[in-house]
């Protein structure tokens, strides 16, 4: 997949780069749907495991009926049944009630299996979180459920034995390590594709630090200083140069 709208910077040419990460994301989401069970995504901002959750996810479609929740704030569990009832294009006005509410919630989730992919989870909290683990404990809705969230996600899973104990899969996105950049930053973006491996271990080092986002905001000011300086591959100057703008 070519990223004409990669995330965080809009980054044109970019693309997607097939990680050990991502790899196992993909093996680890397919299972996790088969079983109908929940997982845990988590890990630091920019480690590209929201990136990797939906497109793992698309390779499941159309067989799979995916909807995708995403959190920008702490919700109440009235927002999460809000939010659920809008991600499944149910009709007419929800119940007032919280009883009528779950009812209604429950009877569409039994009517066939479905999966939800539950981005910024680390806005969730113990009551949040609980919620989706009472509709997922239903028998009858078939579920499957992918939290992907930072940390704090992880930790408020962990802390709950209810909780924690029904999470199939937990997978911790972490930095790419220096020979990850190596094999993959060349393959990221056509301004890396001949660029000298020094040159890229030498941005790693003083800037992107084995993390995605921060390789597509330094790619970003590399293309700009290339075309700005017409030179024709990346070298340390022009690096240097990228590096100013990220201080």
């Amino acid at each position: 997949m070519t990223a004409a709208a990669y995330q965080y910077v809009g980054l044109p040419d970019a693309s997607v780069v097939t990680t050990r990460a991502l790899l196992t994301a993909r093996e680890n989401i397919s299972d996790t749907v088969a079983a109908r069970a929940m997982m845990c995504i988590h890990g630091g901002a920019g480690f590209g495991k929201t990136l990797a959750a939906p497109i793992c996810l698309r390779g499941l479609e159309p067989h799979e009926d995916v909807r995708k929740i995403t959190f920008r704030a702490r919700p109440t569990a009235r927002a999460v049944r809000y939010e659920l009832f809008t991600a499944l294009d149910l009709a007419g006005e929800p119940s007032r009630h919280p009883g009528g509410f779950d009812r209604l919630l429950k009877t569409a989730l039994s009517e066939r299996p479905r999966t939800f992919l539950v981005d910024e989870a680390r806005w969730l909290d113990g009551e949040a979180f609980e919620y989706f683990r009472c509709l997922w404990d239903e028998p009858a809705t078939q579920l499957a459920i992918i939290f992907v969230g930072g940390e704090g996600c992880h930790t408020v899973l962990r802390r709950g034995p209810m909780l924690s104990s029904r999470i199939f899969i937990w997978q911790h996105f972490t930095r790419l390590t220096p020979g990850e950049v190596l094999e993959a930053i060349p393959l990221f973006h056509p301004v890396w594709a001949d660029a000298d491996p020094g040159d890229i271990t030498f941005a790693d080092q003083h800037a992107a630090h084995g993390n995605f986002r921060a390789w597509a905001q330094l790619t970003a000011h590399t293309r700009t200083a290339l075309t700005r300086t017409g030179r024709p591959r990346v070298d340390q100057e022009l690096l240097r140069w990228a590096f100013s703008r990220l201080a």
